[in-house]
């Protein structure tokens, strides 16, 4: 199986005031090993594409896409995908790459999108995916607006479909969130967990493929050390995957 993650990085740029003087500091991270390890380890191929990189070398083609069973974008913006270098700075039409999303799905491909402040909605509704292709094919009902739950003081999903594929080998005792995207449910068969009265993982069929939602971030900051850590982590993100493709 090969799967392409696109998304989980930043850059940070700071400025240090001191008196007179000032100075900046440019920091790049990722926040994908942990869902990179977790596939690798289950002996799944992933290529990963950093936002910056998914940017200009994000597929193009459904026949780019077709190269993989699996594409996952995490905490990355819908711009990032819509404004390419092409369409911004020199106004050339290009393909739409979250309508050719939805084909490779509807064509048989799996397809999952993980939380976090630049996925579905995000921070100040920055994500803007709630009107484009990729809203057609989620399990779930997107917000208008800025859809995030901040919870510091932790919060636990609820089961509510424990037959789930998913859940093969998952321990029942999960582990806490310091926050989530707030998610809606279409039809109640395809939830798979709940957070308050949010959808907090939910999957179907469509087309051809799959489609899944994970309301939370795969990392830090909203994925607590101790979900980071869970003896589970890895078992369900590799059932997710193998879900998508049709393994089990």
């Amino acid at each position: 199986m090969k799967v392409l993650l696109a998304g989980e990085s930043w850059v940070i740029n700071s400025t240090h005031i001191k008196g007179f003087d000032q100075f900046t500091e440019t920091k790049y991270g990722e926040g994908g090993k942990w869902l990179i390890d977790a596939l690798e380890g289950a002996g799944i191929e992933v290529h990963y594409m950093p936002c910056h990189v998914a940017a200009n070398k994000f597929p193009t083609s459904l026949e780019e896409m077709q190269e993989y069973d699996v594409i996952i974008l995490s905490d990355i913006g819908s711009n990032t995908l819509l404004l390419t270098e092409d369409v911004f700075a020199k106004g050339k039409k290009m393909p739409n790459r979250l309508q050719l999303v939805k084909e490779f799905v509807e064509n048989g491909g799996g397809f999952a999108m993980m939380g976090g402040y630049m996925t579905f909605q995000g921070i100040d509704g920055k994500g803007k995916y709630a009107h484009t292709a990729i809203a057609d094919i989620l399990p779930i009902k997107m917000m208008e607006s800025d859809d995030r739950f901040e919870a510091p003081e932790g919060v636990y999903p609820t089961v509510v479909d424990e037959s789930h594929p998913i859940l093969n080998g998952v321990s029942k005792e999960w582990p806490h969130f310091l926050g989530y995207n707030m998610l809606f449910e279409i039809d109640p068969k395809d939830t798979i967990a709940k957070c308050n009265d949010h959808v907090f993982m939910a999957g179907k069929d469509y087309g051809k493929g799959r489609t899944f939602v994970f309301a939370s971030d795969i990392s830090p900051h909203w994925g607590s050390p101790e979900f980071l850590q869970w003896e589970s982590y890895n078992t369900l993100f590799s059932n997710m995957a193998k879900w998508l493709s049709k393994e089990i």
